[in-house]
């Protein structure tokens, strides 16, 4: 008899604290490497489009991306964020609207944004250049894979092999599929072990990132497979069609990636895991300046405006303000202790800015 009255207090107890601890919310963070401001929020440079020096085909082109108002094309462009969150969600960075969002790193190119969003702080003097190496800085991906509860249900995935360095995932312990990496362990579904035989055979334009399809259904998948509770997915083509001068793949690519947001935002509507109970966040690590025609290729210090960037939310609790239409700064190093502070987790108080505000509802 005591012994069943002690059982009964334990689970007392127990259903106690389950119900002082609510369920955190699934975070999805996204990045597109190097989407400009301008097109999210205009569509298809004017200057650009029908400039035969970055279009092969020029009229096809117009074709499916030209429209005379800005709201148009970039509805043409990235159809998802404009027709369905821009009424769930909240779109930051028109700064025609007085609306800024800015990197604090003084680079401006990619391992420093990542290294930026991803720690909550810049680090000038030891981040500053893409090369492979291990990043010094704590992650929020590494916080949160260290944290009671979620441990092993975190994950990365990245187009560009640089993301196991950026992410540390040694020391981290965070799992990171990227560059060519092939999804590993037991259990792979039928459609991982088909992307392990696809890749191989299917060959990128550049070295060092592959294709982000791959890098999409690696994510998918892993998430249907193992549901975790945090995840990132960096993709990466829009910014190497940029460097290679081809304005027609860079938008083609920034289509095509609305529509992986969108069969993301799908899968979790229809999951019981992640079903109203899941936040996208999206953003950029970097910008590529206010001259198109002169700096659309390029990004770093010396080009005016690179550290100009977007955020993107929408999901579980997140107040539908649509484009926000008014004076505003926000910064990338804010986006780690929000999320973090959205798992219920403690970002230190050792980062220069406080969480994002405003994004949530009370």
């Amino acid at each position: 008899m005591r012994t069943l009255l002690a059982v009964s207090i334990v689970c007392m107890a127990l259903q106690g604290v389950m119900a002082q601890e609510p369920d955190p919310p699934r975070i999805i963070l996204i990045t597109l490497d190097g989407l400009r401001w301008q097109e999210l929020f205009s569509g298809a440079d004017p200057q650009l489009i029908a400039n035969k020096a970055f279009v092969g085909d020029t009229s096809v082109l117009k074709e499916h991306f030209w429209e005379e108002l800005p709201e148009e094309r970039r509805k043409a462009l990235f159809p998802f964020l404009w027709t369905e969150v821009v009424k769930m969600g909240q779109l930051h960075g028109n700064r025609f609207l007085g609306s800024k969002a800015d990197l604090t790193n003084q680079w401006w190119f990619s391992y420093p944004g990542y290294n930026e969003i991803l720690s909550g702080k810049a680090d000038d003097a030891r981040i500053n250049s893409n090369d492979k190496k291990e990043n010094p800085n704590t992650t929020l991906l590494e916080i949160a894979n260290k944290a009671p509860g979620f441990q092993g249900r975190v994950a990365a995935f990245g187009s560009w092999d640089v993301f196991p360095y950026i992410i540390n995932e040694a020391r981290s312990g965070v799992p990171v599929n990227a560059g060519f990496e092939l999804a590993e362990g037991g259990g792979l579904s039928d459609r991982e072990l088909f992307l392990n035989e696809l890749q191989p055979r299917v060959p990128s334009p550049w070295g060092s990132v592959r294709l982000d399809a791959f890098t999409h259904h690696y994510a998918l998948e892993y998430m249907k497979r193992t549901h975790p509770y945090l995840v990132y997915i960096a993709y990466g083509e829009t910014d190497d069609f940029a460097h290679d001068g081809e304005y027609d793949a860079y938008l083609q690519s920034a289509h095509k990636t609305d529509g992986l947001i969108r069969e993301l935002w799908e899968y979790t509507r229809k999951d019981p895991f992640y079903k109203d109970q899941t936040i996208f966040i999206i953003t950029t690590d970097h910008g590529r300046g206010n001259h198109p025609i002169e700096t659309w290729r390029s990004h770093g210090d010396k080009v005016d405006g690179a550290g100009q960037v977007w955020m993107i939310f929408f999901g579980k609790d997140i107040v539908a303000l649509g484009e926000v239409q008014k004076e505003e700064q926000l910064y990338s190093a804010q986006l780690a202790p929000f999320i973090l502070q959205l798992l219920g987790l403690d970002p230190g108080s050792n980062l220069p800015f406080q969480p994002l505000r405003g994004i949530l509802s009370d």
